[in-house]
């Protein structure tokens, strides 16, 4: 759910490097035929499928005896783009941003999405005097990151209110990129009038800082669904284990079935194990209060990724981009079919 700037479209010599070594065919099989997926995901509530796939073995269960799973986390997407890049891993769980931008930067060839994982989670909170969006005017608003996905979804919202603002943090309102854990000191601090942030942050903004959701993201889409997190993975990766992913993303479908059929358990099993990556769990109404605005699909909601790119493009802060060919979603597919459920459909 992270950076997207113009200037990443300009491949850089690392990024170039590190692509090559990345689809060049660095090998996961070992030499007993074994395979081995390194998976990458974040310690964070939107990330709950998997967490849960990781923590109750569905994901290795799922996989195969003759599949070693590995996995690595991370605190941004853009380090986790770079690591696919490089190959230190072969999938991971992202937001739509950053892999709208490892898509960009590589010419549509290091990666692809998959399936989904989670929608919704975005809210605007501000402090309880701001009525409206006229009471933003003047007023210093921050996003958790310079063209990441809730940056993006704040200038278009402004924008649709007649209110100019600018990368520099100029015009009607100031946006002000800023780390999430900064952003509640700041509002605490009065620095700051409101953020638009991923959950946990607009919960503990709330309970923590004082403040009200002005607008909860899901009222802005049909539905109430716009995605936040799916699961991307390597090209190379791709072509040569497609039978790795397919268990994959059955791995996930089960997962979310299980949240779904479960879901004062995952929720308990997905803080533990925040807890035991970060040192320190959500408080109890933190991860209640986040968990109930968020949904868990393995739909990648693809028309959702579109319109979030093409916002980017109006306010200035992406180039026009195709992306036709970002999804492949045929393994999905087959495990939706193989469920009797409903195809989904990509963009390209």
């Amino acid at each position: 759910m992270r950076l997207l700037r113009i200037a990443a479209v300009a491949v850089t010599v690392l990024a170039l490097g590190s692509l090559v070594a990345a689809c060049g065919g660095s090998s996961s099989a070992s030499s007993s035929g074994a395979v081995t997926l390194h998976l990458g995901y974040f310690p964070n509530v939107t990330h709950a499928p998997a967490l849960v796939g990781v923590e109750k073995g569905i994901f290795a269960r799922d996989l195969g005896p003759n599949v070693k799973l590995a996995t690595s986390t991370f605190n941004a997407g853009p380090a986790a783009i770079e690591a696919l890049f490089s190959g230190a891993v072969d999938a991971t769980f992202v937001g739509p941003n950053p892999a709208i931008n490892g898509f960009v930067r590589s010419h549509g060839e290091a990666l692809r999405i998959v399936a989904g994982s989670t929608s919704g989670g975005a809210s605007l909170v501000v402090k309880p005097s701001i009525a409206g969006p006229g009471d933003l005017k003047g007023k210093k608003v921050a996003s958790p990151q310079l063209g990441g996905t809730q940056d993006v979804a704040l200038r278009s919202w402004l924008a649709a209110h007649g209110l100019r603002t600018t990368k520099e943090g100029g015009g009607d309102v100031s946006v002000v990129p800023q780390d999430n854990a900064q952003t509640l000191d700041a509002f605490r601090a009065g620095a700051i009038d409101g953020a638009w942030v991923p959950e946990p942050w607009p919960t503990r903004l709330v309970q923590d800082g004082g403040g009200k959701v002005l607008v909860d993201e899901r009222d802005l889409w049909p539905e109430g669904e716009f995605v936040t997190t799916q699961l991307v993975v390597r090209t190379a990766f791709l072509q040569q284990h497609a039978d790795v992913v397919k268990r994959l993303v059955t791995g996930l479908a089960d997962s979310v079935d299980d949240i779904t059929a479960h879901p004062d358990e995952a929720r308990t099993i997905a803080n533990q194990a925040i807890g035991r990556i970060t040192g320190k769990q959500l408080a109890p109404a933190v991860i209640d209060g986040a968990w109930s605005h968020l949904a868990f699909t393995i739909d990648p909601l693809a028309a959702t990724l579109r319109k979030a790119a093409d916002d980017a493009v109006k306010v200035g802060l992406l180039e026009k981009v195709d992306l036709n060919g970002i999804y492949d979603l045929r393994l999905l597919n087959q495990v939706l079919q193989a469920r009797g459920k409903q195809e989904v459909r990509g963009t390209s």
